[in-house]
């Protein structure tokens, strides 16, 4: 089994979904005793935080190629960026190690296309529904995301730091997401895109008419594809 470096803690919440599900996906692919092989660099978010608040990605990249560097010197085979925000610096990660850096988009993208979805709703933080980083990802894998206007997007990015990344699952807050996605739905959206790794912790594909693709989900399928491929069940 190869060893999988996780960067995360961005939120931790979102990260106990990884290594959760991680595991949860090599027991359930291998079975026995089996469970996956992983190394964590959790950092403390109200560190990254005010860094992404006040556009310093410069530094935050380095703060993570360094983190990568040091999960590939430990034994690490892949990393895994255990948000889709911080994929902002993916291509600076990737330069500072010499094995995979899973993107969590590609991962969206090939589910996307299996789906023949074309039009997908982003919910995510301001970060990525506002810059280029997974959207032109997405879009060179042949979809068209769209986000919410303005207003819906203010409300997403606040959900989501004010309360997700605390741990807080307000039903008032699925409901304002729900309206999101129906506006949405209305105007040509087929799918919804869980952008932000808690967004799985308040919506869920049962909630929702369009077909829904959470990224956290996903990125772990890719992971578990690359880390246990050769491996046997056990019997």
């Amino acid at each position: 089994m190869k060893t999988l470096g996780l960067l995360g803690g961005m939120s931790w919440e979102s990260t106990a979904i990884y290594y959760g599900e991680l595991n949860r996906g090599v027991r359930d692919r291998v079975g026995g005793l089996a469970s996956a092989a992983i190394l964590l660099h959790s950092f403390d978010f109200a560190r990254i935080a005010p860094l992404q608040a006040a556009g310093d990605w410069q530094t935050l990249a380095d703060i993570l190629a360094e983190a990568a560097g040091g999960l590939e010197r430990q034994g690490a085979d892949a990393v895994l960026i255990c948000t889709n925000t911080m994929h902002k610096v993916h291509a600076q990660v990737e330069n500072a190690v010499s094995i995979p850096v899973l993107h969590i988009a590609d991962a969206t993208g090939a589910a996307l296309r299996a789906r023949e979805v074309a039009r997908p709703l982003v919910l995510a933080t301001r970060f990525t529904m506002e810059e280029p980083f997974l959207l032109e990802r997405l879009r060179g894998g042949g979809c068209a995301p769209v986000v919410p206007d303005a207003a819906g997007r203010a409300r997403v990015h606040r959900i989501i730091y004010e309360e997700l990344c605390r741990g807080i699952v307000d039903p008032r807050s699925k409901e304002a997401l729900m309206e999101i996605v129906r506006a949405e739905a209305a105007r040509g959206a087929d799918g919804v895109i869980f952008g932000c790794t808690e967004i799985g912790m308040i919506l869920s594909q049962a909630d929702l008419d369009l077909p829904a693709f959470d990224t956290t989900l996903l990125h772990v399928e890719a992971a578990l594809d690359f880390a246990i491929a050769e491996i046997a069940p056990a019997r």
